[in-house]
């Protein structure tokens, strides 16, 4: 029996990590949707070789730093107990390879590539590990700390903070040390439209990245018997609360109606084991709101330009989500209960200080040495053939 419960942990968990590895098809397919035809191929590219950084960082150094644990080893420590501390570190590399895939979708279409990688080594391999760490390993006693502080520990159940509020904070250091693409506020007070390249992709990658956000969510458990039935309904209610508020408030929009339930999924995380349904409904269509509301203001008020809108989407509904944990996990509201308000809001304050802080360090420092940016030029031929000499339809290009 023994046995049969460790072959299962290692299956359930396998099936998490392909499910959120998809999810980077997710990222890759909303961001080609989202910016002009002439960075569609840098989008693809950059996922999957932020992927793979992110892989070999995290197996070398992260997942160590995070969990105490390496694979400096033989094979057959490595295979043992059916190898579920392997597949472990495969479902929580996918975790930490989607704040790269998250900043990605900010500063599209004027950051260099190289410059790009380095932080997403650095990012994984250290910014990123040393507060997941913190908050699902007790590392340096803080979680004991808000313990005593408020009677609960800080509570986030599969990322709202640790992912989504991380990477959208980080996202926002570097969109702003990028600075807006040429022309896109004009000297006159105008904003020049850079309408979304492609809606079918844009859904396409919304659409994998919610059926993925199931693996996300459901499989947080990480061994077979702690699996919930509840987390998988609570995704689901936040996934439609986000996409229907989102409807209402961005009045039709399809980006921002497919950004929605992503709204929704990111502020879910961080409760979806403890929120009755209806809680989650209710912290989806927060989340949804709030994406359209902030993602407006960002864009056209305070002239940020933040191409995929992921400081508003990872980073404000991450940390409502954090927040809202504390809020609809109270056994007040339908709840499981054991968790805190005050502790939600310290632990959530913690992210967005640690990615701010680590933010701006780490894109001040890139910028000042080695520079982020690419030039006027190669920003108006666009990253694809400036980057990769290759256009998203080479073929029509040379025909035309």
């Amino acid at each position: 029996m023994e046995a049969l419960k460790q072959g299962s942990d290692v299956l359930f968990i396998l099936l998490g990590g392909i499910m959120v590895l998809a999810m980077h098809a997710g990222f890759a397919f909303l961001e080609l949707g989202t910016v002009r035809q002439k960075n569609q191929v840098n989008a693809l590219v950059k996922i999957l070789v932020d992927f793979s950084v992110s892989t070999v960082v995290y197996f070398g150094v992260g997942y160590g730093i995070a969990y105490g644990t390496h694979f400096f080893v033989g094979a057959d420590a490595l295979a043992a107990r059916n190898g579920f501390e392997l597949v472990r570190f495969f479902f929580l590399l996918t975790f930490a390879a989607a704040i790269p895939a998250i900043i990605s979708g900010g500063i599209a279409e004027r950051a260099r590539f190289y410059p790009q990688l380095i932080a997403t080594a650095v990012i994984v391999g250290l910014v990123y590990p040393l507060f997941e760490g913190v908050v699902w390993n007790q590392h340096f006693g803080v979680q004991a700390w808000i313990k005593t502080l408020t009677g609960a520990e800080f509570h986030d159940f599969a990322g709202s903070i640790v992912v989504h509020a991380m990477g959208g904070w980080l996202a926002l250091s570097a969109v702003i040390l990028l600075g807006a693409r040429h022309n896109r506020y004009r000297k006159d007070g105008g904003i020049s439209a850079h309408p979304p390249s492609s809606i079918p992709f844009l859904a396409l990658g919304a659409w994998i990245l919610t059926v993925g956000w199931f693996g996300f969510n459901v499989m947080s458990a990480q061994n077979i018997d702690k699996i919930s039935g509840l987390v998988a309904v609570n995704s689901l209610m936040a996934m439609a609360g986000g996409t229907l508020s989102a409807l209402v408030f961005g009045k039709n929009d399809p980006g921002f109606v497919h950004n929605g339930p992503l709204a929704g999924l990111v502020a879910v995380c961080a409760g979806s084991d403890l929120m009755h349904p209806l809680g989650a409904l209710v912290t989806g269509g927060v989340a949804g709101a709030m994406f359209v509301v902030m993602f407006t203001l960002t864009q056209n008020k305070w002239k940020i330009d933040d191409v995929l809108g992921v400081w508003p989407l990872h980073g404000l509904c991450g940390t409502w989500g954090g927040i809202a944990a504390g809020i609809f996990g109270s056994k007040a509201l339908g709840g499981l209960g054991s968790v805190n308000l005050g502790a939600q809001l310290i632990g959530s304050a913690m992210g967005v200080a640690w990615a701010l802080l680590t933010g701006f360090a780490l894109y001040g420092t890139l910028k000042a040495t080695i520079g982020l940016r690419l030039s006027r030029e190669e920003e108006y031929e666009g990253a694809d053939l400036s980057i990769h000499r290759i256009g998203a339809t080479p073929g029509r290009e040379v025909n035309w």
